[in-house]
């Protein structure tokens, strides 16, 4: 792809080189060549930049100066952002639009145009698939589900019936979208359990991603929902009847169980859990193996922008941490008298 490609889509400004340049790659400054493209958001990494070989480089007005003859310098507001995005265009595959002779279709799909299915995926009768998207070796697409365009379902990947995926929706290998939530009712004389109906849909919205071998359920009556732009890391887990806002980001192992709602922009890292019907507010960000008790709510209200919540019940760090260093002291002291509060 050419830079005034790039720039066309992306913007930016080009402060020297050509247009015309023919762009391969993005690479890292020790493996770029002539045809890759690098950026700086810095004066340590552009001097980096600077002395590899790539033709062009993405960097910050901040960092500008004066540029070595031969590389093309784009200007950007964000320049990792716009390396990310360049990255995602020049990677950009050209499907060939076949459907393998050992993949199982049925009559009743309707597959948009240049739609690739690999080998021993299975599509099942009603599904939809959207113009452009790949669906892997192996995977199952169930009854009725639908694809929107530009979706990757990687091998082995399972979406059950009536599922719903967006525009532009990465599925990890191994995930399975919309198996049944754990949702049981108990005979109190007998002891034995009867599920409850799980015959709700889920629906995953426009540029989602979801990691592999990570499980999200559908919802029980009504749907469970991963709204636009939400990243979803390996081996995590969402239940049933959840609804998890935009460009919400959920690390690896985090589990979320029925009911529960997560609010825009939240970050949950690894090993988050969430009880049954529990709310994360908008932006608010748990560090790893923090917990929320069910029914309760968490929120940054009356908290500094990009604070941290840790620990079980979730609570700002440095209350945790206050928390921890008067156990310690009192610890020390054989657990005789009060200790002085170091807050």
């Amino acid at each position: 792809m050419k830079l005034g490609e790039l720039i066309e889509k992306l913007g930016g400004t080009l402060l020297q080189g050509s247009s015309d340049l023919d762009l391969e790659s993005v690479s890292s400054y020790e493996q770029a060549d002539p045809d890759s493209l690098v950026f700086a958001d810095s004066s340590a990494t552009m001097r980096e930049a600077f002395n590899s070989e790539a033709g062009a480089v993405v960097l910050h007005s901040r960092v500008a100066g004066s540029y070595p003859a031969g590389k093309s310098i784009v200007e950007a507001e964000q320049p990792r952002l716009w390396f990310a995005k360049a990255a995602k265009l020049l990677n950009r595959r050209q499907l060939s639009g076949k459907i393998h002779p050992a993949a199982v279709v049925a009559r009743t799909a309707v597959l948009g145009e240049n739609v690739r299915i690999d080998a021993l995926a299975v599509i099942d009768e009603d599904v939809y698939i959207g113009a452009g998207s790949w669906v892997g070796a192996g995977a199952v697409l169930g009854m009725a589900c639908s694809v929107g365009k530009d979706c990757r379902i990687y091998p082995n990947s399972v979406i059950y019936p009536l599922v719903a995926l967006g525009n532009r929706v990465i599925v990890h290998a191994g995930a399975v979208l919309g198996a049944d939530g754990f949702g049981y009712v108990r005979d109190s004389k007998s002891g034995a359990y009867t599920q409850f109906p799980q015959q709700g849909t889920l629906v995953i919205e426009d540029d989602v991603e979801i990691g592999a071998n990570s499980t999200i359920d559908r919802g029980a009556l009504a749907e469970t929902r991963v709204r636009r732009g939400t990243k979803i890391d390996n081996l995590v887990h969402i239940g049933h009847n959840c609804d998890i806002g935009e460009d919400v980001i959920l690390v690896m192992g985090t589990g979320i169980s029925g009911s529960s709602t997560v609010g825009k922009g939240a970050v949950l890292a690894g090993q988050v859990g969430i009880g049954d019907h529990a709310h994360v507010g908008p932006g608010v960000i748990l560090g790893g193996q923090a917990g929320v008790l069910s029914g309760k709510t968490v929120t940054n209200e009356g908290l500094r922008p990009g604070t941290v919540l840790w620990g079980t019940p979730a609570r700002p760090l440095p209350q945790v941490l206050r928390e921890i260093a008067i156990l310690g002291r009192l610890a020390k002291r054989g657990g005789k008298g009060p200790a002085k509060d170091i807050s």
